[in-house]
Order: structure tokens, then C-alpha cells, then sequence
């Protein structure tokens, strides 16, 4: 079979059409599993009863079932068995008429916040302990200790597995076309269904995919260079 160059061309540009889709996943899905994964970690280093055991069952949950799994319950099953449950109270809500890019914000979501909880957790016992205990006892509350002392610290840490964790994050959006999702995997799929010119889409979808992950690293590599200078001056 011969390349196709002009269909390799014409589908890149297409594929491109769902870059924005696929970056509101990933940014969407950062701005709600940063703040949830730094709590989850903060739960369970200070093993609060019961909510930190239920917070270990989860993540261990999470990071031992594979993603399309996770999709496929939440996309799939749980719709359905929330549409029974509506026609026994008679509801007329249609869940199905739900935008499906929640779904993947909700499972995208979820499954960060599970990976993010373990990276906060490790970065923060990189912090002495006795920073906090210091910050608090010259009248600092808990949250004001963690937002001046512990979490600059922590981020110096936490950042190059951000960085890994954001990077996944973004290739396992590919697979949100699972849920009609029209993202570049999906535009580049339905463009060579018309004439099974599947070799050149996927090379399309590799390129862009590139492309986006080294521009996510590049800016963790500028971030990491200013918390670093951070680091310097508390140390």
C-alpha cells in the first residue's frame, strides 16, 4: 500500500481542528485533580480516620484498573444504570443527552487525582517536619504553614512527576474518542475509515501528540527553573 501524502496532509490539518478539545480535557482535568490530588495526600500523611483508608482503597482502585476499564464503567455502565433508576421515579431526565466531554472529565479526572495524590504525597515528605512544626509554633495556622512554607517547597519535588503525570495525562486523551469525544484521534480515525488510510492518520496523530508533549514539558522545564530559585532563597 503507497503513502498517501496528500491525505497525510490534508488529515494533519484536520486533526488540528481538535487540538483545543483535547487541551480543554487535559487543563480541565489539571485545574480539578491538582487541588483534589494535594488534599487526598495531605488526608492520608495525616492519617485522618476513615477518610484516608477509604482515600488508599481508592488510589490503589485507580492505579490497578487500566483506564478504558475506567471509562467503560463510567461511560457506559453507570449511565445506564442511572437512566433505570430515573424512569423508576419517573424523572424526565435523558442522561444520555449529557455532553460526553463530562465523562471524559470525570474519568480523566479521577484517575489524576489518584496518580497526583501519590506524587504530592512523596513530594511532601521531602519537607522536614520540622518546618512545619516551626511555622506553627510562631503562630502560623495549618494552611498558612503549608501555603508559605510546605507546598513552595513540595512543588520543587512534585514537579518533574507533575510534568510525567500532565504528559500522560495528555496521550490518554487519545482514548476519549471511546466516548464520541471528537478530539484528534477521533477526526483522524473518521477520516481514514473513508479509504482505510489508517498508516497516514495515526503517523498524523504521533506527530501532533509530539508536539503537544514536548511543549507541556518545555513548560514544566520553566517552572521547575523558577521554583528552583525559590528553593535557593529559602535555603
Amino acid at each position: 500500500m503507497s503513502f498517501n501524502i496528500d491525505f497525510f496532509i490534508e488529515t494533519f490539518f484536520l486533526a488540528l481542528t481538535g487540538v483545543p478539545t483535547t487541551l480543554k480535557i487535559t487543563i480541565v482535568t489539571l485545574l480539578i485533580s491538582i487541588p483534589l490530588g494535594f488534599l487526598l495526600a495531605v488526608i492520608r500523611i495525616n492519617k485522618i480516620p476513615f477518610i484516608a483508608k477509604l482515600g488508599a482503597i481508592y488510589v490503589s482502585f485507580i492505579r490497578g484498573t487500566p483506564i478504558v476499564v475506567q471509562i467503560l464503567i463510567i461511560y457506559s455502565m453507570v449511565p445506564s444504570i442511572l437512566a433505570v433508576f430515573l424512569k423508576s421515579v419517573n424523572s424526565s431526565i435523558n442522561v444520555f443527552d449529557i455532553n460526553p466531554i463530562l465523562y471524559a472529565y470525570i474519568v480523566f479526572s479521577l484517575n489524576t487525582i489518584a496518580i497526583l495524590s501519590e506524587v504530592f504525597r512523596s513530594a511532601l515528605f521531602t519537607v522536614n517536619k520540622g518546618q512545619l512544626e516551626a511555622a506553627q509554633a510562631i503562630g502560623l495556622t495549618s494552611f498558612q504553614s503549608y501555603r508559605r512554607i510546605v507546598i513552595p517547597q513540595a512543588l520543587v519535588a512534585a514537579v518533574p512527576n507533575i510534568c510525567t503525570a500532565a504528559m500522560n495525562l495528555v496521550k490518554a486523551t487519545s482514548l476519549a474518542f471511546l466516548m464520541t469525544v471528537k478530539d484528534v484521534t477521533a477526526i483522524a480515525k473518521v477520516e481514514a475509515g473513508f479509504g482505510y488510510n489508517y498508516m497516514e492518520a495515526y503517523l498524523d496523530v504521533w506527530i501532533i501528540y509530539l508536539i503537544i508533549c514536548s511543549l507541556v514539558e518545555l513548560f514544566f522545564k520553566i517552572l521547575e527553573r523558577n521554583l528552583k530559585k525559590y528553593k535557593t532563597a529559602v535555603g
